[in-house]
């Protein structure tokens, strides 16, 4: 019997130190997969360089970046001289920016032709019907260095804590586990899912006061311990955007999302789902078009009631991806309480109205600004008719120049300029252009409004 165990124990050794083994091979082929992105923000005062980390996603070269990658503020045509840099390499090669997909968040780039015979799809090790890891199961991924160490790969492991829904299935490690982008795999070498970027890493710096002193543990922000699983990550993967805004992008038209409350939940005998309130349908938009109201509450998408999330405004991305995933002309139906009825709603999805991201913007150095074209979000922000939309937006405001003296902020809805109504965007270029060109003009007069407050600003130029 002791000879026994002691050859079961000799065996279980043995086996040990062979998937150990197997790592370094593992390893020199996944690493592969992943890079590191360059690219500029040309803003009006600065040219700023940013660096993010990102999965290829196909034999095209094609890599997806976290959502974070890029600053929401930015535009397509401000993102220049995208690079990409393999894992210790000093070296970049050209790569092309794709857009942004609205559903995952993703950003998608492709690298140019020469380096794509050096990259490895992720999709190369993924199971062929993913496996969700288990608690405590081991899941190991890569994290890259900085720049100034040629983006040098290293490695991480964890144990799985937690798997949750947040709608999405994420499992959650015991400490940081791969970069925020980039993939996570199991012992044997498939594909886990890729690393959450923003996951609890926005806490950067946590200090503890105790009978001994002071403990500071900073939290390293290029590292996560939260991973979107495979099944999550690999259908969407062929999302890649048809123009560097994304579009077509589907419209609902209906804002304010918010999850009923569980005691709500159970007066109105809604246990074991979620429900959401719609807080406005906008007039004119496909919601209201489609018989959505203000105040309804949504408890079934397509027949099917809404699943129960914790914590609850887990919900509401849930219905947002809901959206999503449609494209515009297709028919979405929503079961609503509507007072003590249920009211079927069938909506056909609109196209999204002009972004932000796609309004015109121009800057005029001599004042310090760049004006930026009023669009349907802005009117839905500010609680005005869209039908009757006019002005343009403070987009960019210099510190110190003649605008930002005066008292003019990011923001701000520039509704008059001279005394003049602002009725365009293109009325507001031509008159500021003029005010810019004519060197005998010693200040220009706008009239703003902010947060509902009208105010009068003398712009000395």
């Amino acid at each position: 019997m002791i000879s026994f165990f002691r050859s079961l124990f000799c065996w279980l050794l043995l086996a040990a130190v062979a998937r150990a083994a197997d790592l370094p091979a593992l390893w020199a082929e996944r690493v592969k997969a992943v890079v590191a992105v360059e690219y500029y923000t040309e803003t009006e005062t600065e040219r700023r360089p940013s660096i993010s980390y990102g999965t290829v996603i196909d034999r095209d070269g094609t890599i997806i970046l976290p959502s974070v990658a890029v600053s929401p503020r930015a535009t397509p045509s401000q993102l220049k001289d995208f690079k990409i840099y393999l894992p210790g390499s000093a070296e970049g090669v050209a790569g092309e920016y794709l857009g942004q997909d609205a559903l995952t968040g993703w950003h998608f780039v492709r690298a140019a032709a020469s380096l794509r015979g050096a990259l490895t799809p992720i999709t190369t090790f993924a199971a062929a019907t993913p496996r969700e890891p288990a608690m405590a199961e081991e899941i190991w991924g890569i994290g890259l260095r900085n720049k100034d160490e040629d983006f040098a790969p290293y490695f991480l492991m964890s144990h799985v804590a937690l798997v949750q829904s947040l709608p999405q299935r994420t499992a959650i490690a015991q400490q940081e586990v791969a970069g925020p982008g980039l993939p996570a795999f199991n012992r044997a070498g498939e594909f886990v899912g890729l690393a959450s970027p923003a996951f609890g890493q926005n806490y950067v710096q946590f200090s503890q006061v105790h009978p001994g002193g002071r403990s500071v543990i900073m939290v390293n922000v290029e590292e996560s311990g939260a991973v979107l699983l495979a099944h999550e990550v690999l259908p969407y993967l062929g999302r890649i955007p048809q123009n560097v805004f994304g579009r077509p992008l589907a419209w609902l038209g209906a804002y304010g999302f918010e999850p009923v409350a569980p005691e709500v939940a159970k007066f109105l005998k809604l246990e074991g789902q979620s429900a959401v309130v719609v807080s406005e349908a906008i007039a004119g938009s496909p919601a209201e078009k489609g018989g959505l109201k203000d105040r309804d509450i949504i408890v079934a998408i397509d027949g099917k009631p809404l699943p129960r999330f914790r914590p609850d405004r887990v919900i509401v991305t849930y219905v947002g991806r809901e959206i999503e995933t449609r494209r515009p002309g297709d028919t979405i139906d929503f079961t609503v309480l509507r007072g003590a009825a249920r009211v079927e709603a069938k909506v056909v999805l609109g196209e999204q109205p002009k972004l932000v991201a796609e309004a015109g913007r121009t800057y005029f150095d001599r004042m310090g600004v760049t004006v930026r074209e009023f669009v349907y979000d802005d009117a839905v922000q500010r609680r005005v008719k869209t039908d009757a939309m006019s002005g343009v937006i403070a987009h960019f405001v210099k510190p110190s120049g003649p605008a930002a003296i005066a008292g003019l902020r990011t923001d701000d809805w520039i509704q008059e300029i001279d005394g003049a109504e602002v009725k365009t965007f293109a009325d507001a270029t031509t008159q500021l252009a003029a005010i810019e060109a004519d060197p005998a003009r010693k200040e220009c007069v706008l009239l703003v409004d902010r947060g509902g407050e009208t105010a009068v600003l003398r712009v000395k130029l």
